[in-house]
């Protein structure tokens, strides 16, 4: 019989020394395994979580309420909404070039004691006016000679329901209507506008039909009004009718004085509220600006038009929708770089404007 192989210690000892490193290396490896792929699965579950968590974080800042229940919205979802386009760019207006490269897609420039046209620029365009409107809500106040010390109710029927703009005058402030003139012609406040026209002898029916039908009397053809404060799109122009409404404005001194006020503090209850005019130009020692009127809604564009003198001479100057918020102060600028540069620039008279632009 064949007797089977014996081991001896050494290599009893070899064996058991290997089998034991083979079984370490394997428990080594398998601890080693275990916390990346726990960290791979927290990662895994973090990812999944991110977005909830960021949702959560950003619609802490903007809800949509719908009936019972509240649709959240991100901010970020917000932000890649682009932005409306105005008439102007929709109608292909921005397209057409000019000498002066102004960023307004219409412009006229007139001399107001010639009548004669200096600059030009899609001026027959009829285009929403935005809160140039207020100037014509202030020349129909004014040619009313309402007293001027009448106390007046912001109300709930003041508060815009068209853009959802915010106001400082909250429903129930009392003012007098020389304030709410005042703060709607510098501060283009719509609160103040609207309560002016709800409270015309009349009302406010009324008093948008007496700013349509001063606009026929003045020849402004192109022109139609709804409300007085210009936050409808409805309410248009052309910027040959806004140089005659810009005359016709400037012969009212209240309306100069006004316009061109640089501020105001206005007290309101117990509060004092300092209120500044929307056209940083008021204050510029390079300019002597009789009356003016800034305007802005998404479908108007940036709007500015402004009696001034420049280099001796009375200009009109009406910039319409200008893309981006201090364009149409550089559009003006630049008017008046080059007619100082110029001083003795002139062009043919606009018959039509000299019938219609007041003396």
């Amino acid at each position: 019989m064949r007797s089977l192989p014996v081991f001896n210690d050494q290599a009893c000892s070899r064996w058991g020394q290997g089998l034991v490193g083979t079984l370490t290396a394997a428990v080594l490896a398998a601890l080693m395994v275990l916390p990346l792929a726990a960290q791979a699965q927290d990662s895994k579950s973090s990812a999944k979580k991110r977005p909830v968590a960021t949702v959560a974080k950003s619609v802490k800042k903007a809800k949509v309420s719908t009936g019972k229940a509240n649709k959240r919205v991100s901010v970020a979802s917000q932000k890649a909404v682009p932005m409306r386009a105005s008439f102007g760019q929709m109608a292909g207006l921005h397209a057409a070039s000019d000498p002066l490269d102004l960023r307004s897609s219409v412009a006229l420039v007139i001399d107001q004691d010639t009548h004669e046209v200096l600059f030009r620029k899609n001026d027959h365009a009829v285009l929403p006016i935005a809160s140039l409107t207020k100037l014509m809500t202030g020349l129909v106040i004014s040619e009313a000679h309402l007293p001027m010390a009448e106390m007046i109710a912001i109300t709930q029927a003041d508060v815009d329901t068209e853009k959802g703009s915010s106001s400082r005058l909250a429903v129930g402030t009392v003012l007098s209507r020389g304030d709410l003139l005042h703060l709607a012609l510098m501060s283009s406040e719509n609160r103040a506008a609207h309560a002016l026209g709800r409270t015309f002898p009349g009302g406010l029916d009324t008093f948008v039909a007496r700013m349509n039908a001063r606009a026929q009397a003045l020849g402004m053809s192109d022109t139609r009004y709804v409300e007085p404060t210009g936050l409808s799109s409805r309410n248009q122009s052309s910027a040959n009718d806004l140089a005659v409404l810009v005359g016709a404005a400037y012969k009212e001194p209240v309306l100069r004085e006004l316009s061109t006020s640089p501020g105001r503090e206005i007290e309101v209850g117990s509060r004092t509220l300092q209120y500044n005019n929307t056209n940083r130009l008021v204050k510029s020692p390079q300019w002597d600006i009789g009356l003016q009127k800034t305007g802005y809604i998404s479908e108007a564009g940036q709007c500015l038009v402004m009696q001034a003198q420049v280099a001796g001479r009375k200009l009109i100057m009406v910039f319409l929708d200008s893309a981006g918020k201090l364009s149409r102060i550089a559009d003006a600028e630049r008017v008046r770089r080059w007619v100082e540069k110029s001083p003795a620039v002139s062009a043919s008279k606009h018959s039509a404007l000299t019938d219609r632009l007041p003396g």
